[in-house]
C-alpha cells in the first residue's frame, strides 16, 4: 500500500490502554491485563514502525524526511502507585523510541517520544473519574502540539514541499 505513495513522512503512534480498570496495584494486577498493556502500548508501535520502515526510508532519501512520534506519558518516567501496567509499557516505549532513533539517525528517519500531559480524554476518565476535567488539556489542543513537533523534526526542505502543495 504504501509502495503507492513513494513513501511515509509521519507515522505516530497513539492508541494506548491502561491496563487494568480501575487502575490496581501490580500485585492485583492480572498477567492479562500487563499483557494487553504491553501489547497496545509497546508492539503495536514496534510493529507498525517495523513494517513501514522502508516505506519511512524512501521518504527521507528523497528529502522529504520522515519522523515517527510514539506517544508517551508521564507515567513513563514517574512511578505512580496503580499505573504499574500502562507505566511500564510506556516506559518500554520511550525506552524503544530512543534505540529506534539511535539506529535510524543513518536513514533520515527521526524518532520522537512526546507527552502531550493529562488530557480531556475517555482513557483518562478511566483513570482518574473525579478529576478536574476544566484543569486538563483539550485533546486538540495537545494535537496542535503534536503537529508543531513534528514539523520541527522535518527538514526545511520537506518543510518547504508541504507549502508548496498546499
Amino acid at each position: 500500500m504504501t509502495g503507492n505513495l513513494g513513501g511515509l513522512d509521519a507515522l505516530i503512534n497513539n492508541a494506548s490502554v491502561l491496563g487494568p480498570t480501575p487502575l490496581a496495584l501490580l500485585a492485583d494486577t492480572q498477567c492479562e491485563e500487563l499483557e494487553q498493556a504491553l501489547t497496545v502500548n509497546l508492539l503495536g508501535p514496534f510493529r507498525l514502525c517495523k513494517a513501514l520502515f522502508g516505506a519511512l526510508s524512501a521518504s527521507a532519501r528523497i528529502g522529504r524526511g520522515a519522523v515517527v512520534i510514539n506517544i508517551s506519558s508521564d507515567a513513563a518516567i514517574t512511578p505512580y502507585s496503580g499505573w504499574g501496567a500502562y507505566g511500564a509499557s510506556k516506559a518500554a516505549l520511550r525506552h524503544l523510541t530512543a534505540i529506534w532513533a539511535k539506529e535510524a539517525k543513518s536513514e533520515g528517519i527521526s524518532f520522537l517520544s512526546l507527552d502531550p500531559g493529562d488530557m480531556d480524554t475517555p482513557l483518562h476518565a478511566l483513570a482518574v473519574p473525579d478529576a478536574d476535567r476544566t484543569a486538563l488539556k483539550r485533546p486538540d489542543d495537545a494535537a496542535l502540539e503534536i503537529i508543531g513537533s513534528l514539523i520541527a523534526a522535518l527538514p526545511s526542505q520537506a518543510i518547504r514541499q508541504l507549502v508548496e502543495r498546499a
